[in-house]
């Protein structure tokens, strides 16, 4: 019987095939340590790769937010992107099929960013971070994402973890 022996390094000394066509590999001296490393190292991947990040259907902020931010767009926002949101000229829709297309594969913090860095056009940069996460929350309500128990955080970077999808997933 034909017998080849080769060098691996992630199972140590030798593989054996039994033959030249054969797919069975009989392991003589397995790497112990580096054989479970592997396998620990695979087991996390795998169970991060499980874990997805929230999305705006997963309820991130609260009804009361929203009912705030709504008072807080007819001040601050309305003039220019209409009272229902619809948009006018220039200004874009924040509501309604367009807008969902325009921020879908992005983040919850993209949009808060855009919102805080550029709004109110007249005034960029005047609104704190509680005041458009409450706007934000009534954008998100407007669009039919579903409200939560929690309001949305004015926090950047935990924005950054909030998947902004269109469509809500299956």
């Amino acid at each position: 019987m034909y017998q080849c022996a080769r060098q691996n390094p992630l199972f140590g000394a030798h593989a054996k095939r039994t033959a030249p066509d054969s797919t069975r590999v009989r392991i003589e001296n397995v790497n112990r340590p580096l054989l479970l490393a592997a396998t620990a190292a695979i087991i996390v991947i795998a169970a991060l790769a499980a874990q997805t990040k929230p999305s705006v259907w997963d309820g991130i902020y609260s009804a009361d937010q929203a009912k705030r931010g709504e008072a807080a767009y007819a001040t601050d926002c309305a003039s220019c992107h209409g009272a229902k949101l619809e948009g006018r000229s220039q200004t874009p829709a924040l509501a309604g099929a367009e807008f969902l297309m325009n921020w879908d594969g992005t983040t919850v913090g993209d949009l808060f960013e855009k919102i805080q860095a550029s709004m109110p056009a007249d005034k960029p940069g005047t609104l704190n971070s509680e005041r458009n996460a409450e706007i934000l929350a009534f954008l998100l309500s407007a669009s039919k994402m579903p409200a939560g128990a929690n309001g949305l955080p004015g926090d950047m970077e935990r924005l950054r973890q909030i998947r902004f999808e269109a469509v809500k997933p299956k």
